[in-house]
């Protein structure tokens, strides 16, 4: 994706190799020099065109001339004495601050980073809508939350979720190159059946996404059962409501063959009762799908609650009329992982 800096510099790290060939080839060097420079940008982490050494200093001078190479600045890092989740507040370019957040598993490491500077989206009990929309993220802004905590704990990252500040579909094209260069095969080359990517539901971009057959998992943030709560909890139900959002699905599942993971952010009083269960239950029923119950996480601004407890039995509920569910293992909880929070700290 071809980006310009206010200096008209090229952002290089959101070039695809074939984007990136073509312009070193305009500039007269040759295509495989692309190559290398890809492998310095995307493999070897190199944050300055001063660390590839295996290129002339005279086109290292042409590199900074041309192109400008975005890096992250680590503000805050907060470690886990618990299950060594890292949560990272990092500074942009611009002065505004994303997060993301380095979870450890079984079976490897994963991170969830966020897509936007703020979210547009207002769900009532989210903290990333709290201190405001600044800007979308750039395809090399995703990146670098990756490159930036790989570098930083010395742990090799096997997947990313798509699910901290920001709604992934509100900034669809940069999020698709983002996806195309993390799975590049010249670079980091993730296999995209280890990305979630989490919506709110946009409609009409769940079904673009499904024609691009990325292989990736939609998670969707469905956290009410019928239209009157969901409406109340998240504002983007009034433009697509659940019928609209489970056609949707349904098309996407029939294109991809990729189970749907639906999210279920469990607030007491409002949607954690056995008729919402059953409701939920008549809404999901003989869809491939999984319901992964998340205890609402507490924020300073609202009075929303919940416990483990509570969602432990919510998932008995729903299992027991036929669901496949789980509640989401809490990781990171001494350090407040859930993002949108240090954000909102920095922000104020």
């Amino acid at each position: 994706m071809y980006i310009t800096d206010e200096n008209g510099r090229t952002d290089i790290l959101s070039l695809e190799l074939d984007e990136l060939t073509s312009v070193l080839v305009q500039m007269g060097e040759k295509p495989f020099r692309a190559k290398q420079i890809y492998d310095w940008l995307h493999c070897k982490g190199a944050e300055d065109f001063s660390q590839m050494t295996n290129l002339s200093a005279q086109l290292r001078d042409k590199l900074n001339e041309k192109f400008c190479l975005k890096s992250l600045f680590i503000c805050k890092r907060l470690e886990s004495s618990a299950d060594n989740t890292v949560k990272y507040l990092y500074r942009l370019s611009d002065g505004d601050h994303v997060e993301s957040v380095l979870m450890e598993y079984e079976h490897g490491n994963t991170i969830c980073i966020s897509t936007q500077a703020g979210c547009k989206m207002g769900c009532k009990f989210c903290a990333s809508t709290i201190a405001g929309f600044k800007r979308d993220l750039l395809p090399s802004e995703m990146l670098s939350q990756i490159y930036t905590a790989q570098r930083d704990s010395g742990r090799k990252i096997n997947g990313a979720v798509l699910m901290g500040i920001g709604e992934p579909l509100d900034n669809f094209d940069n999020v698709i190159c983002f996806l195309k260069l993390l799975s590049s095969k010249e670079g980091m080359n993730m296999s995209l059946r280890h990305v979630s990517l989490s919506t709110c539901g946009i409609v009409p971009r769940i079904y673009e996404l499904a024609e691009l057959k990325l292989g990736i998992t939609l998670s969707i943030s469905l956290h009410a059962p019928d239209n009157i709560t969901r409406s109340a909890l998240m504002p983007i139900n009034s433009v697509y409501n659940i019928e609209e959002l489970m056609k949707a699905c349904r098309y996407y599942f029939s294109l991809t063959g990729r189970r749907i993971s639906f999210e279920y952010a469990l607030i007491r009083g409002q949607n954690d009762s056995f008729e919402d269960a059953e409701r939920l239950a008549k809404l999901l029923g003989g869809f491939n799908c999984h319901v992964n119950i998340i205890p609402v996480n507490k924020i300073k601004e609202r009075s929303f609650t919940s416990d483990r407890a509570a969602a432990q039995r919510f998932k008995n509920m729903l299992c027991s009329l036929g669901l496949n569910a789980t509640v989401r293992r809490t990781l990171g909880a001494d350090i407040e992982a859930a993002c949108g929070q240090l954000r909102r700290e920095y922000q104020s």
